[in-house]
């Protein structure tokens, strides 16, 4: 069992506030306002120790390096904005993929990922 660190604390703070999926620099990032002195390789062994302990899930996208989110969120897809690279959720699913499915293929699962300009990025053009 891992100790409750002021360093762990600050990373797990930093998940909750974002509510979005993170990069490890993102949460370094956000982990530095709380801890300045926060390296690396703490943020990366505590990721590890937060997915095995169920806290956080994996976000993977193509040709990207992984993300992490709070485990447990209900079914949903990520927009990822090719501006500032950041990575939101999109929540639900908003029709039948498996619709379209030749004669004889079984669905079993899926993941979407939608890009473009977020918010933020498209206000300051």
């Amino acid at each position: 069992m891992e100790r409750n660190t002021r360093q762990r604390g600050a990373l797990r703070r930093a998940f909750q506030r974002a509510d979005r999926p993170l990069s490890t620099s993102e949460v370094l990032e956000l982990a530095r306002a709380e801890v300045g002195r926060l390296g690396i390789a703490t943020v990366y062994r505590n990721i590890r120790a937060m997915l095995d302990e169920g806290w956080l899930a994996t976000v993977s996208l193509p040709g990207e390096a992984p993300r992490y989110e709070l485990h447990g969120k209900p079914h949903h897809h990520h927009f990822h904005c090719r501006s500032c690279d950041r990575v939101f959720d999109v929540p639900g699913c908003t029709h039948d993929l498996g619709a379209g499915l030749p004669d004889g293929f079984t669905l079993h699962d899926h993941e979407v990922v939608l890009f473009g300009t977020c918010r933020d990025c498209a206000d300051a053009r």
